[in-house]
């Protein structure tokens, strides 16, 4: 993906991450004790949902920005999983939440060409 890509992309891959964090957080609120009953969000995550589908429907998606938007997703899952097992220890260890959390983001940061080194013809 070439940087206009990312920018034009920016907006659907925050959406995916944002729906994975509500979405866990939607799990966790209806199926876990040691999270508090909050319909905060159960509302976000049908919002990001929404907008994420608005966003869908308003323009095509660019070629990768699918699987990108996938690994956001689950990046967002995962990263609440582990925040929730540092917050509550009895639910268990949260080092492979964690490690798959970053795994996702390097790779969609790579798939982004973020930490690409700027090349000279573009710089001139």
């Amino acid at each position: 993906m070439n940087k206009e890509q990312v920018k034009a992309e920016r907006k659907t891959l925050l959406l995916s991450l944002l729906a994975g964090l509500c979405g866990n957080a939607t799990l966790a609120v209806f199926t876990s004790s040691a999270v508090s009953f909050s319909v905060f969000p159960v509302v976000a995550f049908g919002l990001a949902v929404y907008c994420l589908y608005q966003e869908y429907l308003s323009k095509p998606m660019s070629e990768g920005t699918p699987a990108i938007a996938f690994a956001c997703f689950l990046a967002g899952a995962f990263g609440y999983s582990g925040f929730m097992r540092a917050h509550t220890p009895d639910m268990g260890s949260n080092f492979l939440p964690l490690i798959i959390t970053l795994g996702l983001l390097f790779w969609v940061v790579y798939k982004l060409g973020v930490m690409s080194p700027k090349s000279e013809a573009a710089e001139a």
